[in-house]
Parts: structure tokens; C-alpha cells; sequence
């Protein structure tokens, strides 16, 4: 995946969790973000750390992973994939 990719991916999973009622409050709490936060970093064209931070709080329940990547029509490994490059770990070889 490239690291073009791994960004709208993660642009992508902070859109879809800005719009979940429930979890938008605990992804606000966890991170320390305001609302305002994510207006600006969205009206940016995405902030990479907000979207890592989506990615990393989307990533913690399987049941977000799967309720994410159905929405954003994407196999259950690819937010985890762009997480990995956006992190820098997808660089990383352990052979």
C-alpha cells in the first residue's frame, strides 16, 4: 500500500467516525481532540494525525474494524495495512 493510499484510507476513517453518535464522543475523549479539532483538520484536507488516531481507536474493537470497513468498502486487513504505513511500522522486516 502506498502511503497515498494509507492516507485517504485513514481520511476516510475519521469521516466515517465523525459520524457515528456513539463513538465519535469516546474517539474525542481518548484522543484529547475538540470538535473544532476535527472541523479544522477536516476543512484542511485531513490531518495524517487525526486520521492515525481514527485508524489506531477504529482498530482497538472488532467490531468497529468490521462495522469501518463494510462502510468504507474495504477488506477487514486494510485498515490495519494503512495504519502500519502511516506509522512508519509497515517498513519494518522482521526476517
Amino acid at each position: 500500500m502506498t502511503p497515498g493510499r494509507a492516507e485517504e484510507i485513514a481520511a476516510d476513517a475519521l469521516l466515517w467516525l465523525c459520524a457515528q453518535e456513539a463513538l465519535l464522543p469516546v474517539f474525542l475523549a481518548a484522543t484529547g481532540a475538540s470538535a473544532a479539532d476535527l472541523r479544522d483538520g477536516l476543512q484542511a484536507g485531513g490531518d495524517p494525525a487525526l486520521g492515525g488516531a481514527a485508524l489506531d481507536f477504529i482498530l482497538m474493537r472488532d467490531e468497529t474494524v468490521i462495522a469501518a470497513s463494510g462502510a468504507l468498502g474495504l477488506a477487514f486487513d486494510q485498515l490495519a495495512l494503512a495504519q502500519a504505513v502511516l506509522s512508519g511500522a509497515g517498513q519494518m522486516h522482521w526476517t
